[in-house]
């Protein structure tokens, strides 16, 4: 009996026998020395490159396909399947214009099958994928039949498999990412297994992004306090993170002070085409963070997916997804002189979101590209996440070529590039007409139609056009709580309170500005709009206007490039006088890391019920996100951002109201500091140059003096210190064995929460500061750690003890079990007690108590965030019954080995008459071989009333994962297996 075989034994049900056998085989041919070098797969250094030095990837070799073939089919093709290839005859040569080759591709062409022609970009990228993959094990021919015949099969919700070339994280994300690969390691060594097995075989690149806080603002010296601060609340993070550089192959870590992940990603990571050892290649990545779709503006396909989900592609497990319809998107006509690209996205955001394109595909296309700035087209791709689409597809064109000159890509690269995408029908040249596309639906807009509009205020896509924003305003006073409603009675709604600011009178209402942030990669990847603010600033200057001194005003880029363009245009003098002085590169207030605004402001807002506003160039606005004192949040254009500051209010008309008094006291409007479209233009064209490119990412992972002098240990196990509040063992692998623990039957388990509809990420595990009355505080000051240092949420990731009290902290959280009470508490049911949620699953859990969650449409939306589905499985938490889930999330809770169940069309916990108090038993089958994707499962209470869910385990290996207790400990079992 062969290794691979002897891997089979002793599990016979139908998806573990399978799905271990293929990952076994994957192990085997994965983790070889010889096997990597007959690959081609060199050994990776996290020393710096040189600008142009572009890693080469190591392929993706392990696969666990969903399917039934037997144990004797793999046995048979073992042998020969890490090297075989079903289409190796259609490989072929891309010549160089001068002479000599490129190197080989798959070709498209070659396969002359004319439904190639009619796919989506989007869909060429995953078939090119499968064809280049295809050993008829790993992937079938009937994987490639599917893509190409997308056009019938995507309907039918088919699975095919997809093989990113790489993997991107930022800190947030990679901390916990990190934590879960050094505590796999300790596992494996536990369980008898060689440790250094668990290592990425896939590029890693982790910027570190998300920790920087705008503490300081309004000062010439905020870059450098700021990051004094950064370095002093999160040095043990940071250096768990370069360890984890050192300590694990094919990892990157860009340290902090560099940029925001996704702008660094567009600007220098992206390949566009990558040349593996000769191979040509479209790039590709996933990411855990869900505005990775902003590289689909580049034309790399990217898209976000779950902590745990990218945990394990970086292990050799494969993406399984369902093949994606794609709607295709038009646009015609040009942007109107001061309409901005936020404007644009934030128009698009609102069409999507009314459409429907969760789980989809989005494909941009028609004459209006012609001309459509690669970084608006990015902005457009980086709210994907917020229309709910899985990707927001930009094709390559001449725009996206001209793009990667700009940012200091080489001829000969570009040329490369160029040559290949058109060589395989992968490239969109406007001067030819068009073959045409099929598409799952079409919308379209006119580009001239866009109109300056912001969002808010509490959700990105409620559109508001400019014109009308005084009006919304009045009404979101009036209205009832909700997400456009405040519930300000009448007679309170032009309160005045008066305060004292520094010594100065001072006075504030409902919509005043007390935030007002440039930040997000959204935005500031985005020449145009970030020296439209720029201009903004100066003709505000120029007239003598100011922002009032308690308006906590920042500008926080996404590259270094940011600040060269903006000293090379004399623009940056101009914001620092407005207060926009540059406070850090990272994402701010955008993620709630805003910091504390002054106390006297704080104090006047909250103890008089102000609704005070914040405005920010951001992608999210949910409440409580932002800050804990801006119950009105609004994305905006940098522009704008700039222009609310110095109104000092968002309740204003800017067409009929001034904006300010100039110095000889004339009233100023707003369209007297807008600058138009050619002013901008003119001072984009002579201030972004390619060497500002050059000089930033020559030296980027080398330039932080503080990160360079962290010391740390050369060790390929971590040693845990079981005094850190920052970096914890998790327990997750506690008490682990080979066998796979099975389905968890859920009977008579307690509702935890009933939420209604839109319970985002942020709700579920807030990324802010932690609340001085919160079980995490407690958990901390019982640690020794002083309120100042509590840091936040998202800073603390690593730990799982912080991470579960944590979990449902959000102070806006509205739990039905409340019945109106906002904050984060709840009912325990068998006492009536009512405690902080954590309190209460502990509770359930020390009473040998299941529990479970009711919500409504969108659960889980928002960024993608593991500790969303960590947090509830360490609370207890078995499943989480839900109108809708947001695509992300929904895998994380799988990952976790949490059932996701949805109510059937048309009902809800309120048209069952479901009011938490009952006690809920899930009908699912005992065995996962008993399990199919998608099925229904009955739901009975204890009270007499009965229902039908869905089950969203959606693929074969989902079950699988479900049935090892997640998708961790899968990895684990069968890398072990593979060596037994």
């Amino acid at each position: 009996m062969t290794l691979f075989a002897a891997a089979l034994t002793g599990t016979r049900s139908r998806i573990s026998a399978s799905l271990s056998a293929a990952a076994s085989y994957s192990a085997c041919v994965s983790l070889s020395p010889s096997t990597n070098s007959i690959l081609g797969s060199p050994p990776y250094s996290t020393a710096a490159r040189s600008f142009h030095d572009w890693r080469s990837p190591l392929s993706h070799r392990a696969a666990v396909r969903s399917s039934t073939v037997v144990a004797d089919r793999f046995e048979r093709r073992f042998a020969t399947a890490a090297s075989r290839n079903s289409y190796e005859g259609i490989l072929t040569p891309l010549a160089k214009p001068g002479g000599g080759e490129f190197g080989k591709y798959y070709s498209l062409p070659a396969l002359d099958d004319p439904r190639i022609d009619r796919l989506p970009f989007s869909v060429r990228i995953l078939l090119e994928s499968a064809i280049r993959n295809c050993d008829e094990f790993q992937v079938t021919g009937k994987d490639v039949e599917k893509i190409i015949d997308w056009e019938n099969s995507a309907p039918k919700q088919v699975e095919i498999p997809f093989k990113p070339a790489r993997v991107l994280l930022q800190d947030f994300t990679g901390v916990p990412a990190v934590v879960d690969l050094a505590c796999m390691r300790d596992a494996m060594n536990k369980l008898g297994s060689d440790s250094n097995k668990i290592n990425p075989l896939v590029p890693v690149d982790l910027v570190i992004d998300h920790s920087v806080q705008v503490d300081v603002a309004r000062s010439e010296n905020a870059v450098q306090e700021n990051m004094v601060l950064e370095f002093q609340r999160n040095k043990e993070r940071f250096a768990f993170l370069k360890w984890g550089s050192n300590a694990f192959h094919n990892m990157l870590v860009v340290p902090p002070g560099s940029g925001i992940v996704h702008q660094v990603n567009l600007e220098y990571l992206a390949r566009v085409v990558f040349n593996n050892g000769g191979i040509l290649y479209p790039d590709s990545v996933v990411g855990t963070d869900s505005h990775t779709t902003m590289i689909d503006g580049l034309g790399v396909a990217g898209w976000g997916v779950g902590g745990i989900e990218a945990e394990a592609a970086m292990l050799g497990q494969p993406m399984s997804m369902v093949l994606p319809g794609v709607v295709g998107f038009k646009l015609s006509g040009k942007l109107r002189s001061g309409v901005t690209a936020t404007d644009l996205v934030l128009t698009v955001t609102q069409m999507l979101r009314k459409h429907g394109v969760v789980g989809k595909f989005v494909e941009f296309y028609g004459e209006g590209m012609r001309e459509l700035p690669l970084a608006d087209r990015a902005t457009i791709a980086n709210m994907s996440p917020e229309y709910g689409a899985t990707m927001g597809f930009f094709p390559v064109d001449h725009v996206a070529l001209q793009y990667l000159k700009l940012s200091g890509r080489s001829d000969e690269t570009v040329a490369m590039i160029e040559s290949y995408l058109r060589a395989n029908k992968m490239f969109v040249d406007h001067s030819q007409a068009e073959v045409e596309r099929v598409y799952s639906s079409y919308l379209e807009l006119n580009l001239e139609e866009v109109e300056p509009c912001i969002s808010g205020p509490k959700r990105p896509h409620d559109r508001v056009p400019l014109k009308e924003m005084k009006a919304d305003w009045q009404s979101c006073l009036d209205s009832k709580v909700g997400f456009k409603g405040f519930a300000i009675p009448h007679e309170s709604q032009k309160k005045v309170v008066d305060f004292t600011f520094k010594g100065e009178p001072a006075q504030i209402k409902h919509g005043d500005v007390v935030i007002a942030a440039i930040t997000s990669c959204t935005n500031t990847s985005n020449p145009s709009v970030m020296l439209g603010a720029a201009l903004v600033a100066k003709k505000a200057c120029d007239l003598g206007l100011e922002v009032k001194p308690w308006i906590k005003t920042s500008l926080a880029p996404g590259s270094g490039v940011v600040t060269k363009y903006l000293e090379k245009s004399g623009l940056q003098g101009y914001l620092n006088q407005l207060g926009f002085h540059i406070v850090g590169y990272g994402c701010t207030t955008c993620i709630g890391n805003s910091g504390d605004i002054d106390e006297a402001v704080a104090s006047a807002v909250s103890q008089n019920d102000i609704v005070a506003a914040a405005v920010l160039s951001g992608n999210r606005n949910f409440e409580g996100r932002v800050h804990p004192h801006t119950r009105a949040n609004y994305l905006a254009s940098p522009p704008l951002v700039v222009a609310y500051a110095l109104a000092g209010t968002v309740d204003i008309d800017f067409d009929k109201e001034p904006i300010g008094t100039s110095k000889d006291g004339k009233k100023v409007y707003f369209k007297d500091i807008w600058p138009t479209s050619e002013e901008i233009a003119n001072v984009v064209q002579s201030s972004v140059l390619p060497d500002m490119f050059k000089a930033t990412y020559e030296t980027i992972t080398t330039e932080n003096p503080m990160w360079n002098q962290l010391q740390v240990p050369p060790t390929s196990l971590y040693t845990w210190d079981a005094s850190s509040t920052y970096i914890h063992d998790p327990p997750y692998f506690k008490n682990m064995t080979m066998s796979p623990p099975g389905p968890h039957p859920v009977k008579d388990a307690y509702c935890l929460l009933s939420f209604g509809d839109s319970i985002t990420t942020d709700h579920i595990s807030p990324a802010g500061s932690i609340h001085k009355d919160s079980p995490a505080a407690k958990y901390l000051v019982e640690h020794g750690v002083e309120r100042k240092d509590f840091n936040s949420y998202g800073s603390r990731r690593g730990n799982d003890e912080v991470m579960a009290r944590g979990t449902f902290a959000n102070i806006r959280l509205v739990n039905k079990l409340l019945q109106g009470e906002v904050g984060p508490k709840t009912i325990h049911i068998p006492s009536g007690e009512k405690l902080s949620v954590f309190d209460a699953a502990m509770h359930y859990r020390a009473d040998g108590h299941d529990t479970v969650i009711l919500a409504g449409a969108e659960y889980g939306s928002g960024s993608s965030r593991d500790w969303a589905a960590k947090g509830p499985m360490l609370l207890g938490v078995k499943a989480v019954i839900a109108k809708s889930f947001e695509r992300i999330h929904r895998s994380n809770l799988v990952g976790m080995g949490i059932i996701p169940l949805c109510f059937k069309s048309g009902e809800d916990s309120e048209t069952l008459g479901l009011t938490g108090h009952e006690r809920f038993t899930i009908h699912l089958p005992i065995s996962a071989a008993d399990i199919k994707p998608g099925q229904d499962v009955p739901i009975t209470t204890d009270n007499g009333k009965s229902f039908t869910c869905t089950v969203r385990f959606d693929t074969e290996v989902e079950l699988a994962y479900y049935n090892h207790g997640g998708i961790l400990p899968f990895v684990i079992r069968n890398l072990i297996s593979a060596n037994q």
